[in-house]
């Protein structure tokens, strides 16, 4: 079991090679063991796909951005599938901070935004929250900071 207590601030950085899927509205948009995780302190890991593991045509840069005082700004993407479009579904960093080059074009998803996520065939569950988008195992324990009350964690 991992804790999300024992994770670091600032953040972790680790390569895996467990698969992680992601399917949308009937189609498989993510199938990679190529990922990173982000680990946290407090947070589920956040795993980031490199661009080649994602379905060609599934992503649409969407407006905004977001700033985050390790990594630096963040981008936004639309997930579209077919008729389909689900706003700001995921993230990435395009000019990272130099500790985190390794993720410079990989994209994090909302698991609460797409149909499913996946790792290692496990299905994951969102955290909770609209903020973090950290992937919940049964090999990770919280509590998790992300819901009602948390965020003064």
């Amino acid at each position: 079991m991992e804790s999300v207590w024992d994770y670091p601030r600032p953040p972790r950085l680790e390569r895996t090679t467990a698969r992680v899927t992601i399917t949308h509205a009937g189609t498989v948009i993510v199938d990679s063991d190529h990922c990173w995780r982000v680990l946290e302190t407090s947070h589920p890991p956040v795993y980031y796909v490199p661009r080649a593991d994602i379905a060609a045509g599934v992503l649409q840069r969407a407006a905004g951005r977001s700033y985050c005082e390790f990594k630096g700004d963040a981008t936004y993407w639309d997930v579209v599938v077919g008729d389909v479009r689900v706003p700001r579904a995921g993230w990435s960093y395009e000019s990272p901070t130099p500790e985190y080059r390794e993720i410079t074009g990989a994209v994090a998803f909302y698991p609460s935004r797409v149909d499913e996520c996946r790792v290692g065939g496990e299905l994951v569950q969102p955290q909770e929250g609209d903020f973090y988008g950290g992937w919940i195992t049964a090999g990770i324990v919280g509590p998790f900071k992300g819901g009602p009350g948390t965020l003064g964690w």
